[in-house]
């Protein structure tokens, strides 16, 4: 069921479940079975979850123990009322993804890497879930020398197109979503950003049934604007999924909870997400879960995995309300209408209006005053600071 404030919030099972081993150190937590990781998120008033394969079923397990831990955790959503939002595969974790899964120089590997994804297109289909997100951690280089960069983007178009075909040809209710990020665990990532992933899919056979599952972290380490990424993908109607955590500034994954990191960026976030654009009523808008893709800190015991849980949630609809009080401001609209937010959804040219009357107006040129214009103010700051009064006064 949805959340008592009627937002659908989900969480992946890697999340609450990271053991906190990392890169300098061992594991600061005991394992935690996936099944009371579910009926647990439920008790703390999540909507759904979402897993890669090998958060359920260990790497290399054979037919008979993934059919009883899938069926662990299929009950436990049954019970407890979770939806089985979004699937996932790990082409990451294993050593013999190394070199990435469908870009590897080792043409067996990425056979490999395709079978894996193709039996969990079907598990995703078997448990209802719409979205199958695709994060490509390894596929990637650390030396510009060790790729034909050529070959590595045929293949990594064929091993999508192949998917997104599989899909259509199954009669899947699906789609896939494709998740950038700039380094991390590779020195440097194919497909490093939203950008960088919209014009990959305009390549694609296939690419209508392919999205997007942008995450606040992914493009913040790449000194981005997250939220303008996020409206880019509405404006190409390809915000399929979203990612949702904190990060501060440009340095390593952090996947702090959200609103933990750049706090004015989570606002205007959840402001776009659930108000959308404010001048354009008709522009797409996101129908999604909102998910959180964190990790709870090596400082956590268990109770503190649940707090740190909890805190997505409440972050989130802390920020909902504000935003909606901030949209509902007359204040706040007065100075939108100065600002001109509203008079950017006009159209430049009038309707009908063709590039010769444009060049025969005088007005929009030779008698076009630009000392004058230059004198208009916009008023942004205070926009701003209306934003930060309502978010933190």
């Amino acid at each position: 069921m949805a959340h008592a404030s009627g937002i659908n919030y989900s969480f992946g099972l890697w999340t609450v479940g990271w053991n906190a081993q990392d890169q300098f150190g061992s594991a600061s937590r005991p394992h935690l079975d996936p099944a009371r990781a579910v009926r647990k998120l439920a008790e703390l008033g999540a909507w759904g979850f979402t897993f890669h394969d090998d958060d359920v079923v260990p790497f290399g397990s054979d037919d008979a123990t993934r059919d009883r831990l899938l069926g662990e955790v299929k009950t436990a959503a049954e019970e407890s009322g979770m939806t089985i939002e979004m699937v996932t595969t790990n082409l990451f974790g294993h050593p013999v993804f190394k070199d990435g899964g469908f870009t590897s120089n080792d043409r067996s590997v990425r056979r490999f890497a395709l079978r894996k994804v193709l039996r969990n297109i079907d598990l995703t289909a078997e448990l209802g879930a719409k979205t199958f997100v695709m994060w490509g951690g390894r596929e990637g280089s650390e030396y510009d020398g060790a790729k034909d960069l050529h070959a590595a983007l045929e293949r990594y178009r064929e091993g999508i197109d192949l998917v997104a075909g599989y899909i259509k040809e199954k009669g899947y209710d699906m789609r896939i979503a494709l998740e950038p990020k700039p380094n991390e665990p590779r020195g440097d990532i194919f497909l490093p950003t939203i950008g960088h992933a919209l014009g990959f899919i305009a390549q694609l056979e296939h690419g209508d049934i392919v999205g997007l599952n942008p995450e606040t972290g992914h493009e913040q380490m790449a000194g981005l604007n997250y939220t303008h990424g996020l409206a880019q993908a509405l404006w190409s109607d390809k915000l399929f999924h979203i990612d949702l955590n904190g990060q501060r500034s440009i340095k390593f994954d952090q996947d702090l909870v959200f609103g933990h990191g750049d706090l004015l960026s989570a606002f205007f976030t959840v402001d776009l997400v659930e108000n959308g654009f404010p001048g354009s009523p008709d522009a797409p808008r996101y129908t999604g879960p909102r998910h959180f893709d964190y990790k709870p800190s090596r400082t956590e015991v268990e109770a503190g995995v649940w707090d740190s849980a909890s805190a997505n949630m409440e972050m989130y609809e802390m920020l909902a309300k504000k935003s909606a009080a901030y949209r509902a401001d007359p204040e706040v609209q007065e100075a939108f209408t100065t600002a001109g937010i509203f008079e950017l959804a006009t159209p430049t040219l009038n309707p009908g209006e063709t590039v010769d009357e444009l060049l025969a107006d005088r007005s929009a040129f030779e008698d076009f005053d630009p000392e004058a214009a230059a004198e208009r103010d916009f008023g942004f700051v205070r926009l701003n600071q209306l934003a930060l009064r309502h978010l933190i006064g």
